[in-house]
């Protein structure tokens, strides 16, 4: 065994080029000048890598073919491409690489073209001010990004003469929130750094392709992954190879039903060589042409290290699964629940309009600078009304600076918001001011009107609130005594239907027809 990986080592280490930072360059074609091994974590058999010169030149030039083919046509793709201005380039794809954190593409591209319309430059960004930032970023969700990439561009400005990190290593360092990958992705996309890159889409794609199925969070297969992927990344085209690779998790080995079969690097995965090898099985199983004790699996080797390997699953293969069974991620720890008394606080406008009064949440923690409707955590399991409207009157009044009568609440409804790790239950009350009661404009409290409520920098959540108040004040128009008199009124009004055309008409010396009088002797009740 200690042969074979000395051997595979070697092959490795003549045939492949390594992995190194290079200074970025607009053609993208600089090679390393080393020959040296690449950074990363030994792997434990040749099982889990690409050992063969061969298989690593084949999934390189058809993963980039494909690539070239099928890629969708995104804002921040063709911006990377065009842009002559390394600095603004680098700058436009780290704001990309953020928003798509834990973020979908199709959300995304509005946002992203709308933020780089009003800051094209890192210049621009670092002149606006949070509460900019934070009105732009609304609806996007975790917010904390938005604010860390202006905390990154006022750093840029102020202490790097407004110019981009120009390495990897650079990124890392000096750039608030980004980490590894973000880092890689950059320096690959931007600058044509030869570097691999590792998020979610690419760990589903080289765990099924190498069959790495043990805990994808933990550090031995973390380790094995950016060796994996920076043994592979295309020296000429870093960038354009590691997009291929998030793509092809993106479209086609998607989390559940891969769609195997469009797959064009299929032949270097073992997952799809074993599910393969399995349906070749139970097919000659169902025609009778295979012993009952199943032969080895056809074209495919398994792990050599005898239990011993940190990358093999510890499940057994389910054949239900099929690819699915890699990669294997521990489960999820349930989010908790929290209930929150939230109230929606009115007033009469100058202009006679609805005005809203909202606050503003502390710097740090969740949802971070964003405006909401003064609220309260319930820290207990309370259901009684009584002692919420109770509480909630007591919170108000530090803030209002005057006592609230709890019978002036009026409970509204709730509605539910989900965060990545929080179900958030906001319990809603509503409550009209008068002009003496309403309190003054200051730091942290601002009157808002309806219009312009939907353009603040508020979190989803509190325009879930709105509408909830909006549908109750609605219903409760409805069934105000105003309108149940108009409703009454309504009902006494005679109606022009059929009959009492045919009274009116019966009144009249005018004589029926034999056919309507037919007719309308049939509509009559018995």
């Amino acid at each position: 065994m200690c042969a074979l990986r000395l051997t595979m080592r070697r092959l490795k280490k003549e045939a492949l080029e390594p992995v190194e930072n290079v200074k970025p360059t607009r053609k993208r074609q600089r090679t390393c000048e080393k020959d040296e091994e690449p950074t990363g974590a030994d792997l434990p058999t040749p099982y889990h890598t690409f050992c063969e010169p061969a298989n690593v030149a084949y999934l390189r030039t058809h993963l980039l073919s494909w690539y070239d083919l099928e890629k969708r046509e995104l804002p921040w793709r063709t911006l990377a491409l065009r842009e002559p201005d390394v600095n603004i380039r680098t700058y436009a794809v780290w704001v990309s690489e953020i928003m798509l954190q834990q973020t979908q593409v199709a959300t995304v591209m509005d946002y992203y073209i709308k933020w780089m319309k009003r800051w094209p430059t890192v210049s621009d960004l670092a002149a606006a001010t949070l509460e900019e930032v934070n009105q732009m970023w609304a609806g996007l969700g975790y917010y904390s990004r938005g604010k860390r990439l202006h905390e990154g561009a006022k750093k840029v400005v102020s202490e790097l003469g407004g110019q981009m990190p120009d390495t990897v290593d650079e990124l890392l360092r000096q750039l608030p929130g980004v980490g590894r990958y973000t880092a890689a992705a950059i320096g690959s996309i931007a600058l044509g750094q030869v570097t691999g890159a590792v998020d979610g889409n690419v760990i589903r794609v080289l765990c099924r392709m190498r069959a790495i199925g043990a805990d994808c969070t933990s550090s031995a297969v973390t380790e094995a992954l950016w060796a994996l992927a920076n043994t592979l990344v295309d020296r000429k085209r870093p960038g354009d190879f590691n997009q291929a690779m998030m793509e092809l998790g993106a479209r086609v080995c998607t989390p559940k039903r891969p769609l195997c079969e469009q797959c064009p690097v299929r032949s270097q995965c073992h997952s799809y060589r074993k599910v393969q090898a399995k349906l070749e099985q139970n097919s000659k199983r169902l025609l009778g042409k295979m012993d009952t004790k199943p032969a080895k699996l056809p074209d495919i080797e398994d792990c050599s290290a005898d239990g011993l390997c940190p990358l093999c699953p510890r499940e057994p293969w389910d054949e239900e699964l099929g690819a699915q069974n890699f990669p294997r991620k521990p489960a999820k720890k349930p989010p908790r629940l929290e209930r929150t008394l939230t109230c929606v606080l009115t007033r009469r406008g100058e202009r006679g309009e609805e005005e809203f009064l909202l606050m503003q949440r502390p710097n740090k923690g969740l949802l971070a600078g964003l405006w909401e409707f003064p609220s309260l955590l319930l820290e207990e399991e309370e259901r009684s009304e009584k002692k919420h409207k109770t509480a909630l009157c007591t919170h108000l009044g530090k803030h209002l600076r005057a006592p609230l009568i709890d019978c002036s609440l009026q409970y509204v409804g709730e509605v539910l918001h989900i965060f990545s790790h929080i179900h958030q239950i906001y319990m809603v009350y509503a409550l009209h001011l008068g002009d003496a009661e309403a309190p003054p404009p200051t730091g942290d409290l601002r009157w808002i009107s309806r219009p312009a409520l939907q353009e603040a920098a508020v979190s989803t959540g509190v325009k879930k609130i709105v509408k909830l108040y909006e549908s109750a004040s609605l219903q409760k128009e409805r069934n105000s005594p105003d309108a149940t008199r108009q409703k009454d009124d309504d009902k006494k009004r005679p109606r022009g239907t059929k009959k009492g055309k045919l009274k009116t008409s019966s009144r009249s010396n005018k004589q029926l027809s034999l056919s309507s009088f037919f007719r309308t002797t049939k509509q009559e009740p018995c």
